[in-house]
């Protein structure tokens, strides 16, 4: 019996941290589906394409390759792992992620992946769309601050210079984004347990969550 697990939230509500931890303490795989999207909008601003060009996009999906290897995550055989989490990419990715035939091949890859072997995925739709038969299914939120803070933290160990201000404008915009997007928005889904890590460390979310799906 595989096990196969959901967790959706806005950015910076600790899905990916989480996630990686539980896979890693189950011996299951993760996948990262923010970093697939962040690949994408990479290529997407690699090649200049306007994202009002469907045409253009349509080109770039059908020769994209995208690769979790052990080394890294690798884009059409070059080792993106560090360029994807930088502020261009960041500010772009929910832009380039609410395009419907970016999704289409976003979905349909992650659900390849997941044939056959237990898995654990995070981003904005898994219970809602990509895994929606998910055996377990979580729904991460924080305060817009407390998401700013943990992002200010993250770019500040990269050396990357912003307000605790500009973070919060940005979280708010691309929790808008995702929310309101018309493919498969950003929304709990109806047998997903919500919970809110506002105020718990990271150890205290993944001992929740492995809790629930231990005693299930």
């Amino acid at each position: 019996m595989f096990l196969s697990i959901a967790v959706d939230g806005p950015a910076g509500s600790g899905k990916s941290t989480v996630a990686k931890a539980v896979a890693k303490n189950l011996g299951i795989t993760y996948l990262d589906t923010g970093a697939m999207y962040r690949m994408v909008t990479l290529d997407v601003l690699r090649n200049k394409v306007s994202i009002k060009d469907m045409e253009a996009i349509k080109t770039l999906l059908d020769k994209i390759k995208i690769e979790f290897r052990t080394e890294g995550l690798f884009l059409n055989n070059d080792d993106v792992t560090t360029e994807i989490r930088n502020d261009v990419v960041a500010n772009h990715v929910s832009d380039v992620a609410a395009i419907g035939i970016v999704r289409e091949k976003m979905v349909a890859m992650q659900r390849e992946i997941a044939k056959g072997q237990s898995i654990i995925m995070d981003g904005r739709d898994i219970g809602t769309h990509v895994l929606k038969d998910a055996s377990h299914k979580f729904y991460l939120v924080a305060s817009v601050e407390e998401r700013a803070k943990r992002r200010l933290l993250e770019f500040e160990a990269q050396g990357i210079d912003m307000t605790l201000e500009e973070l919060m404008k940005d979280i708010e915009r691309r929790d808008g984004i995702d929310s309101n997007r018309e493919i498969n928005p950003l929304k709990q889904a109806h047998d997903a347990i919500l919970v809110d890590t506002t105020k718990m460390t990271i150890e205290e979310v993944i001992n929740f969550i492995m809790s629930e799906v231990n005693h299930a």
